[in-house]
């Protein structure tokens, strides 16, 4: 029998405190939930960074980063985690500081970048995961460990004007979707707005928080699309379309 959650203390309720008025939230247990929780990012750029600092600001108990890339100078005009002097470092070893300094209650850690031959690990051990990558050869790996060992995971794509947001599961995984790439391009390819990534990446963020809080309606068998030169949202039901395809 699961031992109930250890209640939250003075610092947190403080910490917490704005979420915690949120009638759906605090009736849900939802921060004991979160806090209780551990997440994999992968990915610590333009998705990554507002969902590593929303969710390290939430109170997730702990993150997990895998990014291999370095910080460049084009990446610091939509990549808020990073300034002038970060250029050249690692960026989920500065990503897990930025974190860390933000909320001392989370568990930040560093892993190795997610390949073939590691995704299982990484995916096994937590909760939840969060794909905000560019690279889609790291974004099928990834969707097929989730997928093989029954994890759900938020998904995101940010590149010109337009982003996306979902969460896949077992039922419907981005090969389901997205059999292949297609002729889709990266931000190095196609070139991204500074503000898009950090609006998608916070839909991300607030996904995760969803799922794991087990409140309101997450984006499962849903595609979040959104247009920023419009500001048109559309929210798509997948299932049908997948059993149509």
């Amino acid at each position: 029998m699961t031992p109930p959650p250890a209640p939250l203390s003075r610092t947190e309720l403080r910490r917490y405190s704005r979420q915690l008025l949120v009638p759906e939230w605090l009736e849900a247990g939802a921060q004991e939930r979160v806090r209780a929780a551990s997440v994999l990012v992968v990915g610590a750029g333009g998705l990554g960074g507002p969902v590593i600092a929303q969710l390290a600001g939430a109170g997730t108990g702990r993150l997990v980063i895998a990014d291999d890339d370095t910080v460049d100078l084009s990446n610091l005009h939509r990549q808020t985690l990073f300034g002038l002097a970060d250029v050249g470092r690692p960026k989920a070893g500065v990503a897990a500081a930025r974190a860390q300094a933000l909320n001392p209650h989370v568990r930040v850690e560093v892993a190795a970048r997610l390949t073939a031959d590691n995704a299982a690990e990484l995916v096994g051990g937590v909760d939840l995961v969060v794909d905000a990558t560019d690279n889609f050869g790291t974004r099928y790996n990834l969707a097929d460990a989730c997928q093989r060992a029954g994890r759900e995971w938020v998904w995101g794509a940010a590149s010109g004007t337009s982003g996306l947001v979902s969460v896949f599961g077992p039922a419907l995984g981005l090969r389901d979707v997205f059999p292949d790439p297609g002729e889709a391009e990266s931000c190095n390819e196609a070139g991204v707005l500074g503000p898009l990534p950090n609006v998608v990446g916070s839909v991300m963020a607030l996904e995760a928080l969803k799922v794991l809080g087990g409140v309101g309606e997450a984006l499962r068998g849903r595609l979040w699309t959104f247009e920023a030169l419009t500001g048109r949202v559309r929210v798509l039901n997948l299932r049908g379309a997948a059993r149509e395809g």
